[in-house]
């Protein structure tokens, strides 16, 4: 039986796109939580939050992040799933997590390139390279404690699923 792996960072760090190659190289499924959320409630996340708030939208994740944990799955979390503990907490004990890290300036770049419109409301109200500037400065931290793994996520997709796959290699040899 093989542990979910869990996928976190920063928006714009590829964890859909990473995900989903991870899923198909492992033989695994993929959820992405911001998409099983979205769909089991059927209000896009920024309709969720002009309705409930980000408190109600945060209490609706964890919810999301419980339901789509299982073995054989690789789970792309939302960026700021681990702003609670008990999140972490539970991540770290119920699988492997990846913190897929890069610099500020790949974010904004993948961001500005790739809007997600309605996706995500704007934390800051900023541009986008302040907002990540900001966000990532209040978040790394929270990623780095959740993860038993960071990769450099600046790297072409490919490379950071081989990279993975390395650091689980390791993982199950010890």
């Amino acid at each position: 039986m093989t542990l979910p792996i869990f996928l976190v960072g920063a928006r714009g760090c590829g964890k859909t796109t990473v995900g989903l190659a991870l899923a198909l190289a492992q033989g695994c499924e993929f959820i992405d939580t911001d998409h099983w959320l979205q769909e089991e409630v059927k209000q896009s996340i920024a309709t969720i939050v002009d309705n409930e708030g980000w408190d109600g939208f945060r209490a609706k994740e964890t919810a999301a992040l419980e339901a789509v944990t299982a073995p054989a799955r690789v789970i792309a979390t939302g960026g700021g799933i681990v702003l609670s503990e008990y999140n972490r907490r539970f991540m770290r004990e119920k699988g492997v997590v990846i913190y897929l890290c890069a610099p500020v300036s790949v974010l904004a770049d993948r961001l500005e390139a790739f809007p997600e419109e309605g996706q995500r409301p704007t934390l800051t109200g900023k541009p986008i390279s302040e907002e990540v500037s900001e966000v990532l400065a209040l978040r790394d931290a929270l990623y780095r404690e959740a993860a038993h793994y960071v990769v450099d996520a600046a790297l072409p997709p490919e490379q950071v699923v081989t990279d993975i796959e390395a650091a689980l290699q390791l993982a199950r040899a010890s």
